[in-house]
């Protein structure tokens, strides 16, 4: 692998990123084309059913593209989907070499793409930068090859780990910054989830603000064009349809109450879905399963202790996003998890992977630690 390898690499992944709150339920892909050591053309995946990132590097590249090299942040796809393959484009337009940051982990792909290319003449590498290429789409590579979605929790919480006072009021704990970030978070998003708890305490809405995005107008505009879908947890149905939370869009329901409300949430544009439960609470795992089979690739929970707890108690959590706000809220004020331990044996281990100032609030973000 050369350092020119590397470079390229890194561009394609920096147009990548510019899909990353519009290409669900697809990957974020970017694209870039170089002839004679100059970049001739780049593309990246907007959106689900418009052209692949290679298609647009094609298009800018024209005729230099014959005898390049094309680097591209997922190995390009070798099936008809709502595209053409994007294998077959490369071959047509006579790019010499293609250079990908992994292989892509869909089955339909999986290798396949490469081994087209190969078998047309072209020279093929892979595994270039692939720890960022995987890290830019975990959501998607964990679905494809576990059915699950990637699991975001985003916490917002004092110094003394506190979530809100003891009478449920939590607005605000941090500040601008953070609440900025956050709704980045959530436009990254497939699924934005959270409670009934949590709905009936704030009246929350779980929407994406593009005002309050920080982001330039292309890419603002863009999120708003795939906006997440909202999940309410409400194994009793206890939120009416009249909470905020309901009059701000389409929304759904997973609850493992009796199913007999179904068209009255249709008849105010909602779904309700039932999933498997015990003592009216869902089965969280099979309602990660039913998300993941409707193609979402990364799912933001933003809710209780409880519900929150019960992510973490059941090993379901991929990453925590951690907003710690410079205050005691005091010992009656509610906690961060409902995660009852007795012993220090059975603590959750977790491993900070960055930790940040964000305006005048601080972002720790958090893995769990397997090697414990």
């Amino acid at each position: 692998m050369t350092s020119c390898d590397q470079g390229f690499m890194a561009r394609a992944l920096e147009l990548a990123r510019k899909g990353l709150y519009s290409t669900h339920p697809n990957p974020r892909v970017g694209c870039v084309i170089v002839r004679d050591g100059q970049i001739v053309g780049e593309g990246w995946h907007a959106r689900a059913g418009e052209p692949h990132a290679e298609v647009y590097a094609l298009r800018q590249a024209g005729d230099k593209a014959r005898g390049a090299t094309a680097y591209v942040s997922l190995e390009p796809c070798s099936h008809h989907g709502r595209t053409p393959p994007c294998a077959d484009a490369l071959v047509a337009a006579g790019v010499a070499r293609v250079v990908a940051a992994m292989q892509d982990p869909n089955p339909q792909v999986a290798g396949s793409g490469l081994l087209r290319l190969m078998n047309a003449g072209v020279a093929v590498r892979s595994g270039v930068l692939e720890s960022e290429a995987r890290a830019l789409n975990a959501g998607f590579v964990k679905r494809m090859q576990q059915g699950l979605p990637l699991v975001r929790v985003k916490l917002a919480m004092s110094l003394d780990g506190r979530t809100a006072m003891a009478s449920g009021e939590s607005q605000w704990i941090t500040g601008p910054a953070a609440r900025a970030a956050v709704q980045r978070l959530r436009a990254r998003a497939s699924v934005v989830l959270s409670g009934a708890d949590t709905l009936l305490a704030d009246g929350a809405r779980l929407t994406v603000r593009p005002d309050e995005l920080g982001l330039n107008a292309e890419l603002a505009a863009l999120a708003m064009t795939r906006p997440p879908l909202r999940v309410l947890v409400d194994g009793r149905l206890r939120v009416p349809l009249s909470a905020p939370f309901f009059q701000a869009g389409p929304a759904l329901v997973a609850t493992c109450a009796a199913a007999t409300s179904r068209d009255r949430y249709l008849g105010d544009g909602h779904e309700l879905l039932a999933v498997p439960g015990s003592n009216g609470h869902v089965d969280l795992r099979k309602l990660l399963l039913e998300l993941a089979a409707r193609g979402a690739n990364e799912v933001l929970v933003e809710a209780g202790p409880k519900l929150a707890g019960a992510f973490a108690r059941l090993g379901l959590v991929d990453e925590y996003q951690l907003f710690v706000a410079p205050k005691f809220l005091g010992s009656s004020a509610r906690p961060l998890l409902d995660l009852p331990l007795a012993r220090m044996a059975e603590a959750q281990a977790l491993k900070i992977v960055e930790m940040r100032a964000i305006g005048d609030d601080w972002r720790i973000v958090a893995v769990p630690d397997s090697t414990n």
